[in-house]
């Protein structure tokens, strides 16, 4: 692991010795969405602009095997806010419109923890953890606890360009001239600016759309690319730069308000990107990793991270510890001193250990699921360099040491036969032990049509 140490223990920031209780730090979530592993310049991309994300990398730690908690939006998302893994929390899938799969009240997410502590809470972008958007059937953003929120269901409509169908606090908002990052980093900088409460410590989330497709990027963005012939590529480069530039805007108001040394920045993205690469919509990069967005390898859900905390988190930081969406929620709620929920399985663990050289512990392994993985294997799970990946009936394996072959190249289940079983074993426990909790609603979910379940489709319910 090449790392440089932690400036200060991340204990110390809940505890002072003068026995007084120090204020708790901001928190930021900036996800962006299907961005890849290699889209950044700082993960290495040799043509992308990034530039305030690649000063923001050094400004703290840059985390080179970060994992978005599915291959696929809605869950990775639901997991950011739950710590649980997707098929435990019950949104194993992405949401379209008139499905039951949402993020049910009975979760305890992060915002409605941290507002019970005080904090103020802000949603701004796309939510897509409901398919009943803005209707009281299904739980919205204020149910979970944002006191504010400016959300998209799932997509910016028709594109990235001028959308129509933002809504705030309820109320659709219209037609919105320009584009959708810079629109949604402007209300969260009004939020810090002029509506929340300054006498609190705030949680904001900003989840861009950027560069899910259908991209549209502003001409300013797009000229930085002359020399690009193949106008769906500078398109989408350009939305990536779109998205940087947004990123900037944000880190700036916070040095103005002088809210940078005292808050905790989270930027990463919610899987992999989109298409082949090359010849379909999709240009993301995953930086050489296996396959793409919905796949259990690790271009599906290997994902850049980098994170900010002044004081705490030594600029430069390089940290080679696995970590994954669901760490988020824990590592929020211990730096601002809330304890983890105690009557349900928590699978993410607090990722600041990983900062300072050490293993992040974990009551569980990695886990993964995509029920729609383009590929025969959609569940995978990793415990240290090991990883295995599996058919959904658990009869069909393949097994990588990703320390030696993080491209996935090297199948040796044949020439690891203990290792296999031990795997094996493992990854049916935990399956089995998901299954038992999370409700049903993969069992009868039909990924195609919504208006023709497969069986008896369980009713939506707000709870």
């Amino acid at each position: 692991m090449r790392i440089l140490p932690l400036l200060l223990l991340a204990l110390t920031a809940v505890a002072t010795t003068s026995g007084a209780t120090p204020r708790p730090p901001n928190i930021v979530i900036v996800l962006a969405d299907d961005l890849g592993w290699g889209d950044l310049g700082v993960q290495g991309h040799p043509v992308i602009k990034t530039p305030h994300l690649d000063a923001f990398a050094k400004q703290g730690a840059r985390l080179t095997q970060c994992y978005s908690a599915s291959a696929v939006c809605s869950p990775s998302r639901s997991a950011i806010l739950t710590g649980r893994t997707p098929y435990r929390n019950g949104v194993f899938t992405w949401i379209p419109e008139g499905r039951e799969v949402h993020l049910r009240t009975s979760e305890l997410a992060l915002p409605r923890l941290l507002r019970e502590r005080g904090y103020a809470t802000c949603h701004v972008g796309k939510w897509h953890l409901n398919s009943h958007f803005n209707r009281p059937t299904q739980p919205q953003p204020g149910d979970h606890g944002y006191d504010w929120w400016l959300a998209t269901q799932n997509n910016a409509a028709p594109s990235h360009e001028n959308p129509t169908n933002f809504v705030r606090n309820g109320v659709p908002v219209g037609p919105v001239p320009g584009y959708s990052a810079p629109f949604i980093v402007e209300e969260a900088v009004t939020w810090l600016r002029e509506r929340r409460d300054p006498a609190k410590p705030f949680l904001l989330s900003v989840w861009a759309h950027e560069p899910h497709y259908p991209i549209k990027s502003d001409p300013a963005f797009k000229a930085l690319y002359p020399d690009i012939d193949d106008d769906v590529q500078r398109e989408h480069h350009a939305n990536v730069t779109q998205l940087d530039h947004a990123f900037g805007r944000l880190m700036r108001a916070l040095d103005e308000l002088k809210l940078a040394g005292d808050t905790l920045v989270f930027f990463t993205s919610d899987n992999g990107p989109e298409g082949d690469g090359i010849r379909t919509p999709g240009r993301g990069s995953t930086g050489g990793l296996r396959s793409r967005k919905r796949s259990v390898y690790e271009g599906g859900i290997r994902v850049p991270g980098l994170v900010r905390w002044p004081g705490r988190i030594a600029p430069g930081t390089v940290s080679d510890e696995p970590v994954i969406g669901s760490d988020i929620f824990v590592t929020a709620l211990r730096v601002a001193g809330a304890p983890a929920p105690a009557d349900r399985v928590i699978d993410g663990g607090d990722l600041l250990p990983a900062l300072s050289g050490r293993p992040v512990e974990r009551a569980r392994p990695l886990y993964w699921r995509c029920a729609i993985a383009p590929e025969p294997l959609k569940t995978a799970m990793r415990i240290g360099d090991w990883k295995i990946l599996a058919d959904e009936g658990l009869t069909k394996f393949e097994l990588y040491n990703l320390r030696q072959d993080r491209t996935e190249t090297n199948e040796l289940s044949a020439r690891e036969p203990a290792k296999l079983a031990e795997m094996t074993a493992a990854l049916r426990r935990l399956n089995t032990e998901i299954e038992a909790e999370g409700p049903a609603w993969w069992r009868t979910y039909n990924h195609g049509n919504p208006g023709k379940a497969k069986g008896k489709q369980a009713k939506s319910a707000a709870n």
